[in-house]
């Protein structure tokens, strides 16, 4: 459809199609060292179904706080066993990182998985004390926009918000109406309004949205017009495209994790 190519990554990125594989190897790896250290929890329950489960992993000594990263996909692929790895950088600053699944469309709709992650976030925030910073990318950016408006998250767990991190995020759906991954989002007017960070008003909190310079169009606007709906922070990381931008989150001196734990 008209949108397809504007909204597709892997063809505009030097070996896009191995990302996915190169993401498993590492996450794999990171586990595997965090289980031997007896620092991990994998498949933590939140929800019925199968894949309504997380992943924590636990700094060394007391936790200042909870770090939750809501994986991408477009809300038809991936889980949480792609990104562990990611986990590195807020580990290394002193916070527990919980990672959840979510069930994906078109066996769900993307209000439902709004829905299960703010369960997913409310049940870890129960584990862990303290302050609580959310980030997701791409179709991840746009769910921890959602948990930034009022309503979504229970109040108690509202109030314990640190920082909100969109990066990359699809903020506002209603161009999706015009891509053949509709046949599957089964995205109208109406719900997709109703989804979309862009048109509503976020909590007072801070909010930082993070895009990659060479990002294709697409995302940079949906980045911008995020930022400037909200008045939010608005940072373009020189170099990055939409598959690197994220491994920042790997290194705990990294801008983009001191900005979004301080």
């Amino acid at each position: 459809m008209e949108l397809d190519d504007a909204y597709a990554n892997v063809p505009y990125i030097p070996g896009g199609a191995q990302y996915p594989a190169r993401w498993t190897v590492a996450a794999e790896a990171f586990r595997a060292r965090l289980l031997d250290e007896r620092r991990a929890e994998i498949g933590i329950a939140y929800g019925q179904s199968a894949r309504q489960a997380m992943d924590l992993f636990h700094p060394k000594g007391a936790a200042r706080g909870l770090c939750v990263f809501v994986h991408g996909g477009y809300w038809l692929r991936f889980d949480r066993s792609f990104w562990s790895h990611l986990a590195e950088g807020p580990l290394g600053r002193g916070w527990a990182v919980a990672m959840p699944s979510y069930d994906l469309c078109p066996e769900v709709r993307i209000a439902d998985i709004t829905r299960q992650v703010a369960r997913a976030v409310t049940v870890a925030a129960e584990r862990i004390e303290g302050p609580v910073a959310l980030a997701g990318h791409s179709a991840g950016g746009h769910l921890v926009a959602r948990m930034a408006v009022a309503g979504v998250l229970p109040s108690d767990v509202a109030a314990r918000l640190h920082h909100v991190m969109p990066i990359s995020p699809v903020s506002d759906l209603r161009p999706l109406l015009e891509t053949s991954m509709n046949e599957q989002l089964r995205l109208d007017l109406a719900t997709a309004e109703a989804e979309s960070p862009v048109l509503m008003r976020p909590l007072p909190v801070p909010v930082t949205v993070w895009v990659g310079s060479g990002e294709r169009p697409a995302f940079l606007d949906q980045a911008r017009w995020l930022a400037e709906a909200w008045g939010a922070g608005h940072e373009v990381a020189g170099g990055r495209h939409h598959f690197d931008v994220i491994e920042a989150l790997d290194d705990p001196d990294s801008r983009m994790t001191a900005q979004l734990l301080g």
